[in-house]
């Protein structure tokens, strides 16, 4: 397929664009590429349009009939970046045209046609992406504090294992391929234990999918139960934590046979599919871009929607995770499902509350690197739709499962704003990347398919992208001051905050909190600055007194000398002047 087959009509002058935030249109050239809708008003300065097709979440037509009629229409365009833009258009036929060319533009079901394949980065790639954060580097820095007790395996080098994991594994020394086979089996989606996290006091966090149900599948594995009591070590016991709603979708592991493992159920939600997040998702933004609605009724809508509910929820779950690593040292067992889905906002929480390193703008990489990339999430599949595709056109895998991980990170960065090396854009970027890109790091669904894909030999990778200087300057905290201690947030309702970065700044002007940050940077680049110049100043104060003292010690040493030398004189005159005395009397003898 061409991409010219699907555009009809590739420019057309005398469009006009709407947005949520201007009062007046903007008049300009709209033209349609491979992959963008750009709109031109041709004016230096003015507003520009530039839409990756990926972008756009739903296509909605408004024809505008007149006398029965049609006298061209409106395009809505609503976009996964939570943008709603409108496309008037006086034209009928090419009103029709481009229509149809954007919807099938942004529904393009064939990944090698996306825009990643086709973009040449303007800048020189300073570091390869793509090499930074493998798993051999990444959990060797984990277990660097470690003793000898785990391996890396290559059991699922072909995928053969488990479709959804990575190539390389790290599993308890003590165990073996065959059991990690056995172990596999005995899971959902072959997702058996591996090592997500090892805490500094040697503790480690688990994860996996859920064992197996149904009839006539097997209710014990000695070897599922063996990886896990491998990892007990000096601890008696071990927890296993379910992320999962109870009833028939959750089923867990027996206490006859974990009888060292300690069951805890902490349900994100009570759903029976991940959709269900993206449903909460929908009615959250149905809320946000309601601006006419009074207050009691925007607040009831936000409570309905449930999303806070959600991160209030994950935000526990990870501090109980956490708490028993930390203050009990006991290893934990985190699952929930597939172990796709709330498993992993789990898992990636409680190391950016435990982990310092997962605070800095690399740790947060390496972490959705290992937890999320590596980890199987299969983000093609979750975000083929965002919030406003209906229900009915959109798959029931699609879920805001990552989201929700963001909005916890942001709670914590909200509650700890000191601590992060980056703040809301960072978290607000990597939200747009994950639906879509010009980068490839979010491209498929597991490594599997990237591979296939041949991801990193054919697109840039987006964290070489963000690790650029300029660009790592640009994502910032101001106010952060390196903070190696355990972060534990307020779970308390009244503690949780909407994130207005995210959810409102289509539908609410946000100028006044960028002057307010930008008040902030410079507020913090003064503090900087004048600190900078205290310390040259005590600098300098120091080698003043320095100087100072050695000019005294210069100069009491120099008093000592002329003290010492006019005592000196006054012992040798008198023998000198008895000598003169004595020579002028021998002379006057003489005379005489």
């Amino acid at each position: 397929m061409e991409f010219a087959e699907l555009i009809l009509t590739p420019k057309l002058d005398g469009v006009l664009l709407y947005d949520q935030l201007s009062d007046r249109p903007i008049d300009g050239t709209l033209c349609i590429t491979g992959h963008h809708l750009i709109l031109s008003t041709r004016k230096e300065g003015a507003q520009e349009l530039w839409l990756l097709h990926q972008n756009i979440d739903i296509v909605e037509r408004k024809p505008n009939i007149v006398n029965n009629i049609l006298e061209g229409g409106t395009i809505i365009l609503k976009c996964k970046d939570l943008r709603i833009i409108a496309l008037k258009i006086s034209s009928p036929q090419e009103y029709f045209n481009i229509s149809n060319s954007i919807e099938q533009l942004s529904n393009l079901e064939e990944t090698r046609m996306l825009y990643p394949f086709f973009y040449i980065p303007m800048y020189n790639i300073l570091e390869d992406g793509y090499a930074l954060y493998r798993p051999e580097q990444e959990f060797g820095k984990l277990l660097a504090n470690g003793d000898n007790e785990w391996r890396l395996t290559t059991v699922n080098s072909a995928y053969q294992v488990c479709s959804t994991y990575g190539a390389k594994l790290v599993v308890a020394r003590s165990i073996t391929d065959e059991q990690i086979v056995q172990s596999a089996a005995f899971r959902d989606g072959g997702r058996f234990p591996v090592l997500s996290y090892r805490h500094a006091n040697g503790a480690a966090m688990l994860r996996s999918a859920q064992p197996l149900a149904g009839p006539g599948v097997t209710k014990r594995c000695r070897a599922d139960e063996a990886i896990l009591n491998a990892v007990l070590g000096r601890s008696k016991k071990g927890f296993i934590f379910d992320t999962w709603a109870k009833g028939k979708s959750s089923t867990t592991e027996t206490d006859q046979h974990y009888s060292q493992w300690k069951k805890v159920t902490r349900p994100i939600g009570q759903f029976s599919s991940v959709s269900a997040l993206l449903d909460s998702f929908i009615k959250l933004m149905e809320a946000c871009n309601d601006v006419q609605c009074s207050s009691d009724k925007w607040l009831a809508r936000l409570e309905l929607s449930g999303w806070l509910g959600y991160v209030l929820n994950a935000l526990n779950g990870a501090c109980v995770v956490a708490q028993c690593l930390d203050q009990e040292g006991s290893p934990v067992l985190v699952h929930g499902g597939k172990g796709l889905d709330t498993t992993l906002v789990v898992t990636s929480l409680v190391q950016i509350i435990l982990n310092p390193d997962s605070r800095t703008i690399r740790g947060l990489q390496a972490l959705i690197d290992r937890e999320w990339l590596q980890g199987g999430y299969p983000f093609s599949t979750r975000h083929k739709h965002s919030c406003y595709t209906p229900t009915n056109q959109r798959r029931k895998s699609s879920s805001a499962t990552f989201l929700l991980f963001l909005d916890c990170v942001y709670q914590l960065y909200a509650q700890f704003p000191c601590s992060f090396e980056y703040d809301h854009r960072l978290l607000v970027t990597l939200f747009e990347h994950s639906y879509f890109s010009q980068y490839g790091t979010f491209l498929g669904d597991c490594e599997r398919d990237r591979v296939q894909l041949k991801v990193t030999t054919r697109t840039t990778s987006l964290w070489s992208h963000l690790n650029r200087p300029e660009v790592v300057k640009s994502l910032l905290n101001p106010l952060y001051e390196p903070n190696p201690a355990v972060i534990w947030p307020s779970v308390a309702p009244i503690s949780i905050v909407l994130w207005s970065e995210l959810y409102t700044r289509w539908s609410i002007d946000q100028s006044q909190l960028k002057i307010n940050f930008g008040h902030i940077q410079a507020l913090v680049s003064r503090e900087k600055d004048l600190r900078s110049r205290v310390v040259k100043l005590r600098r300098q104060l120091s080698e003043l007194q320095r100087e100072y003292q050695q000019q005294q010690l210069q100069q009491q040493q120099l008093g000592r000398s002329e003290k010492n030398g006019n005592t000196g004189d006054d012992t040798d005159d008198p023998g000198a002047d008895g000598d003169e005395e004595s020579v002028s009397s021998d002379a006057l003898g003489s005379s005489k």
